[in-house]
């Protein structure tokens, strides 16, 4: 079945990644990049289902009196299999965390891809660091996946051109850095990618059986493998959250970390940064907080999630992915999409 090229009208058919006829990316990566601009309506009491309120010129609710976010501090993003939020939280002056979302049909099955980066604080631009490192990790993983690459080798594969791209950025004196986490979401499994402490958590519709698929590269995780200190006593170290892997010139030929996952139920897939897991780490917690509504809206369930680290504190930017196994299309998906 064919449908009209939106941008020159000539049939495409529904594996199609660009038009034959004018080369037009037909479903192109969505990316945090603040380009949607300002939010339409208070994402507060938009959580906590109230009625849209006005804005004020200045940019406030005028229900809760909340500054509304722009740009990049909070932005909300869905492509049909996946969905997810990024907020700036309440401490930090920008949102220095970044996502982007693509879904795809590889010989006419539905493929969801995520990719969640986190700039380093302490390092220089880590706001450009997180954004350069997602848009060409989408790039380079969706391209591969439509391609029928192995998904794995794809991961790799857009691990490094992240790399290089935030590589780019850096100057003679000063490499900005992020953590990386990406997942291909496919009818069988889940390949997940990572450097860093951003996490994939599988979300078991049975909660008992919710796990998480990373390893965090920080000194705590360092500390609790080697003996030196548990849990509790490793994250509240100073150092707890100091990572040991990450994109960034100063770290050229970056070693990700690579697993396969096959769930033999139904549920979701959750990508985040630490200001999700900092406040609720436990995979069963975390599923408990998300499921069912991540089965059947993502969205919704990636903001409740954004919404819970914000009001425990919000002390570090907060971004949540979502996508539900095995992938489906949602019957109101528009062709764009699907």
């Amino acid at each position: 079945m064919t449908s009209p090229c939106p941008a020159c009208g000539e049939p495409i058919g529904p594996d199609d990644g660009f038009c034959e006829a004018c080369g037009a990316e037909l479903a192109p990566a969505a990316v945090s990049s603040g380009a949607a601009g300002g939010a339409p309506q208070c994402p507060v009491c938009a959580a906590e289902g109230r009625a849209p309120a006005g804005v004020s010129p200045e940019g406030y609710c005028e229900f809760c009196g909340r500054k509304l976010p722009s740009g990049r501090d909070r932005e909300e993003l869905t492509v049909g299999l996946a969905a997810g939020v990024t907020d700036r939280g309440l401490r930090h002056a920008r949102n220095e965390d970044a996502m982007a979302l693509a879904a795809t049909r590889v010989a006419g099955e539905p493929v969801a891809l995520a990719v969640v980066c986190d700039g380093v604080s302490s390092a220089p631009r880590p706001d450009e660091a997180s954004l350069s490192a997602v848009r060409a990790a989408a790039e380079s993983l969706l391209s591969a996946v439509r391609a029928g690459d192995d998904p794995a080798a794809a991961s790799v594969a857009a691990v490094r051109a992240a790399g290089r791209a935030v590589g780019d950025l850096a100057a003679a004196s000063a490499a900005p850095a992020a953590t990386y986490a990406s997942a291909v979401v496919d009818g069988t499994g889940v390949t997940v990618c990572w450097l860093g402490d951003s996490r994939v958590y599988w979300l078991a519709a049975d909660v008992s059986g919710s796990r998480c698929l990373t390893t965090d590269d920080s000194l705590a995780e360092e500390l609790v493998a080697s003996g030196l200190a548990t849990v509790d006593e490793a994250m509240a170290s100073p150092q707890a959250h100091v990572i040991t892997r990450w994109l960034g010139a100063d770290l050229p030929e970056p070693e990700p970390h690579l697993t396969r996952f096959e769930p033999a139920d139904q549920g979701a897939v959750l990508l985040c940064s630490d200001g999700l897991w900092n406040y609720r780490s436990a995979a069963t917690e975390l599923a408990a907080m998300a499921l069912p509504a991540a089965l059947t809206d993502p969205l919704a369930a990636s903001a409740a999630l954004v919404k819970f680290a914000v009001d425990a504190g919000g002390a570090d930017n907060i971004t949540t992915v979502l996508m539900p196994f095995p992938p489906a299309w949602p019957e109101t998906s528009p062709r764009s999409e699907r």
